[in-house]
């Protein structure tokens, strides 16, 4: 089996149950409008990001991190950019390679915290 590397992804109530729909094996395609699939490097930063930004811009104000392993080999091959400090680290994906980042997957993509306005 090859190495793997956890990676983390703040996502919305939508994004998540499409993820269900995936039975939690996948990502679900980038709209139009997003051409960067970005998960990020840390928990701290996602949890930052789901408590945050989701809460405040989802309209049923929650906000959830996932946690995910992804084949190293295949996760090498996307730049890394801090985009704040130095947690603020994600792994830039484009949307027309998320099939086969999603295929690199290995096991079930979990949820690990969720958000509401309380935790503001």
């Amino acid at each position: 089996m090859s190495e793997t590397v956890t990676l983390y992804r703040p996502v919305g109530t939508k994004e998540l149950a499409l993820i269900e729909a995936a039975d939690w094996q996948a990502f679900p395609p980038r709209l139009p409008e997003q051409p960067i699939f970005y998960p990020v490097t840390n928990e701290a930063y996602a949890r930052q990001i789901a408590r945050d930004w989701n809460v405040r811009h989802n309209a049923d104000k929650l906000g959830y991190v996932t946690r995910f392993a992804v084949r190293r080999d295949v996760s090498d091959q996307y730049d890394r950019k801090i985009v704040g400090g130095g947690m603020h680290e994600e792994l830039w994906v484009l949307a027309e390679e998320l099939d086969a980042f999603n295929a690199a997957i290995v096991g079930k993509i979990e949820v690990v915290a969720q958000y509401t306005e309380a935790d503001l």
